[in-house]
């Protein structure tokens, strides 16, 4: 496996690995799959050296995707803490990989200044729970009821890690 930069080429990979998590719901917020537009505009957004999206790819096809957005933008007290996200293939999924893109983006995170990492969980998506826990992460709040699919009630929790002491 390999992890590197996110480029252009890789959007049609990512969208389609984001819309596996909506169709499985409680997964991610959003309700409606994303369109190669949306996700053109996202990485628009987001491909940045100070926010950037990294790809896991094996045999030069991309199996995952982690990023960071910043918390409360324009807040410049709030510089060095981000938000991390990440989502893998689903026929990829138990591999480690999602461990392994953590990993990086904490030490691209580190090298650049980043002090604090958060993940925003919903709260009955036990794959990720375990797999931000082996992280290292701590729940850091819960916000009841917030998230609601097909009149389903779910929480979103709060996950945190401190990476530069």
């Amino acid at each position: 496996m390999n992890i590197r930069g996110a480029k252009i080429e890789d959007v049609e990979h990512i969208n389609n690995i984001h819309n596996q998590a909506i169709h499985e719901k409680f997964k991610v917020a959003y309700l409606t799959p994303w369109t190669k537009e949306n996700c053109f505009e996202w990485f628009k957004e987001h491909n940045s050296k100070e926010y950037p999206i990294y790809v896991a790819e094996i045999n030069n096809t991309v199996i995952g995707f982690v990023y960071i957005n910043p918390y409360r933008p324009g807040r410049v007290a709030l510089k060095q803490v981000a938000e991390i996200s990440y989502f893998i293939d689903k026929d990829y999924r138990g591999k480690g990989i999602g461990k392994e893109l953590i990993e990086y983006m904490e030490s691209e995170c580190y090298n650049q200044g980043i002090k604090t990492l958060f993940a925003i969980i919903i709260d009955n998506n036990e794959a990720s729970i375990k797999l931000i826990e082996k992280c290292g992460y701590k729940k850091w709040g819960h916000l009841p009821k917030i998230v609601i699919f097909d009149n389903i009630e779910v929480g979103h929790l709060y996950y945190g890690k401190r990476i530069i002491p």
